[in-house]
Order: C-alpha cells, then structure tokens, then sequence
C-alpha cells in the first residue's frame, strides 16, 4: 500500500493509470497542484485543481481532474 502525498499548493504530481483509468499509458499528466476542491464525493475519491506541465515544466494547460487519492503521486523531479 502507497503512502499519501501531501497535497499542498505548488506540490507537482504524477497522474497516472493508479489515479484514473483516463491518465493510463501516454495520457498521464505531470501536473502542478493549485488546490483540492474540499466538497465531499465518492469515498477515497478527489477533484484537484492544477496546471498539466509541458517536458519543460512550462503549464500547457488549466484542468480540473477526478482522481483517487490512492494513486496519486509525487513526480520524480519536474515534469516527466
């Protein structure tokens, strides 16, 4: 079993197959974390607010995405 991440403003995430079967394979994000909405939903399961990161680092994009919290994780160092 995977530890939490801390989710804290600025945090950069990987976001993956384990967070949600639509960031599988070539879809995952690396994504810099601007807040986590903090209305309830399903058990285990979070709506983040961030910026999917380029291979640069550069924000290529505002989302909002449903993941769960279990597969969330820290990007190794900057975007992948």
């Amino acid at each position: 079993m995977h530890q939490h991440v801390q989710l804290n403003p600025g945090e950069v995430l990987h976001i993956g197959g384990e967070a949600s079967v639509q960031f599988a394979g070539a879809r995952a994000l690396t994504f810099r974390l601007i807040r986590v909405d903090p209305r309830s939903t399903y058990d285990g399961w979070l709506w983040l607010e961030g910026y999917v990161l380029g291979p640069t680092g550069v924000a290529t994009q505002r989302r909002r995405i449903f993941v769960l919290r279990e597969g969330i994780r820290l990007a190794a160092s900057g975007p992948a």
